[in-house]
């Protein structure tokens, strides 16, 4: 085998582990992708524009309806706007502190987050807006 046919399968190969990692999953509203995608780094509004242009591509004005709520990027979404409801914390998923909160703690709960969310229950076709996951903080 030639070496530019093994680099050619080797970057075919990347490029389909990189899409399973970073594609929206079926139904998955844009608050729960981005959250997710921040595992990767925040630069800018980079995975909130993806998901529009995938999932939302008639959307207007996407950085100045986020900006109006204080994400002037991908991680800001999540320091100033939005944050985990009841409902995520509800599926007896553990917490950064690594003790169980139950929908009735939810509301004592600060600044520990769950280590990792619950699948994302959806959101409507053509739409930015977050699942029952996440509450507006504003």
């Amino acid at each position: 085998m030639s070496t530019n046919k093994l680099i050619d399968m080797t970057e075919d190969e990347l490029r389909t582990m990189a899409a399973g990692l970073t594609d929206i999953r079926d139904g998955e509203c844009m608050l729960c992708y981005v959250y997710r995608m921040l595992e990767f780094g925040c630069t800018g509004l980079r995975w909130a524009t993806h998901y529009r242009d995938v999932r939302a591509p008639k959307l207007r004005d996407l950085d100045r309806k986020l900006g109006r709520m204080g994400g002037f990027c991908d991680c800001e979404i999540f320091m100033n706007a939005f944050e985990p409801s009841a409902a995520a914390y509800s599926s007896g998923v553990l917490t950064s502190n690594d003790a169980e909160i139950d929908e009735d703690a939810a509301s004592e709960v600060d600044a520990d987050w769950p280590t990792v969310m619950p699948p994302c229950p959806g959101a409507a076709a053509g739409s930015i807006a977050g699942c029952s996951l996440w509450v507006y903080t504003r």
